[in-house]
């Protein structure tokens, strides 16, 4: 796992819903261990709340901007349906390159409903 990198950006993760509304066979952690995996990696801090208040979303997530992204006007990205391996690359290698205040890949716009490029 990647240490925390400062003035990163972060993830926020529905614990009730990553895992429920989108199961995945092929791994017991589903979505939740993905998002886990990409944050270590990337080296982001990930916080993991019971609820997003946006259960008829579905499995939301969001991906907030870093402090100096933040400063220059980014905000916050909500996706829904975000699952399975290429999204989570996709959101990975986004967030890897600096996440919200970038420009967003149409794999991750897709899935976006909230939020502001």
């Amino acid at each position: 796992m990647a240490a925390k990198r400062a003035g990163s950006p972060s993830l926020v993760m529905c614990t009730l819903c990553t895992g429920e509304t989108l199961p995945d066979d092929d791994r017991p952690d589903g979505q939740h261990g993905r998002l886990k995996e990409v944050a270590g990696r990337c080296g982001l801090r990930l916080q993991e709340v019971e609820c997003l208040d946006q259960c008829d979303q579905g499995d939301v997530v969001v991906a907030r901007p870093a402090p100096a992204a933040r400063r220059r006007g980014a905000k916050p990205h909500w996706f829904a349906g975000l699952a399975g391996d290429d999204a989570s690359e996709a959101l990975e290698t986004w967030l890897d390159d600096g996440g919200p205040g970038t420009t967003l890949p149409p794999t991750l716009n897709r899935l976006r409903v909230s939020g502001e490029g």
